[in-house]
Order: C-alpha cells, then structure tokens, then sequence
C-alpha cells in the first residue's frame, strides 16, 4: 500500500503509520504495539472497531474490468457500507456527521478498517462486470434515498 496509491492524501502522520504497519506486515511480523497504540490515539475508539472489522474480516474489495475499485463494509451492526478510498468517502451517517460536517474525525470505522485490511492484505475480494458495479452502486444510492 503506497502513499501514491491512494488520490487523496491523508494527513501527514496517518500516512506514516500506516507505512509504517504495512512495513511491518510485509516483514512477518505483527503490528507492533507502540503503531496500534498510536493508532488508538489518533483514532480513538474508531481504532478498535475498525480492527474488529478486519478481524471479522467484514471490508470486501469489489472491482471491475474498467479498473473502477470500491469496498463494502460490513458494519457491526450488519448494514453494509460503500467506501471510496480514493477520495475518504463512506457512505455511513458517523462519516457524514463527524467527519464532513462536524470535522471531528479524520475518518469513520469503516473507512479506516479498508485501510488497515489493506495494511494487512486481509481484504475479500469479489471481481465483478462494469455493469454489476453499476448497479451495486446504484443499488446504494436507492437505499440512501
């Protein structure tokens, strides 16, 4: 996962650690606890639930033959989520409040569990036509409505 990979960067020090964790892994080793920590201070409670998410291995990473990427999320509490990485974009109302509107938060849970499921490669991965991905997405954008 390189800092060039992602269109939109993030800040500065959440680029870092997340380097830093794919360094890591990439090496063999578990995440070190000083980086989860660090994580939990920047992120705080959204840290933990995120690494639930991975752990339950609930980010699925849906891509098509037009190279178009999104992830869906299954959240805690069984709705599914779309997430952009490319641009930071959730579909969930905590992204909406806390990180657009209010600007309280860097990112929601969801968000930050398709980055650290690709920290650890631990992402599902579902290879679907153009159209189908159309459609996943519109089929969001009705539920949203």
């Amino acid at each position: 996962m390189a800092a060039a990979s992602r269109a939109v960067a993030l800040p500065t020090v959440v680029e870092e650690l997340l380097s830093e964790m794919a360094a890591a892994v990439r090496d063999g080793a578990r995440i070190p606890d000083e980086h989860l920590l660090s994580l939990k201070f920047v992120f705080g409670s959204s840290a933990v639930q995120a690494l639930d998410l991975v752990d339950r291995q609930s980010i699925t990473l849906i891509s098509s033959p037009s190279g178009r990427r999104v992830y869906q999320v299954l959240g805690s509490a069984g709705k599914t989520y779309t997430c952009l990485a490319s641009c930071h974009y959730c579909s969930c109302p905590a992204f909406a409040f806390s990180v657009l509107w209010k600007s309280d938060s860097l990112l929601c849970k969801h968000l930050l569990a398709v980055y650290l499921s690709q920290v650890t490669s631990t992402c599902q991965q579902l290879s679907v036509s153009d159209k189908q991905l159309t459609d996943i997405l519109l089929m969001e954008k009705t539920h949203e409505a």
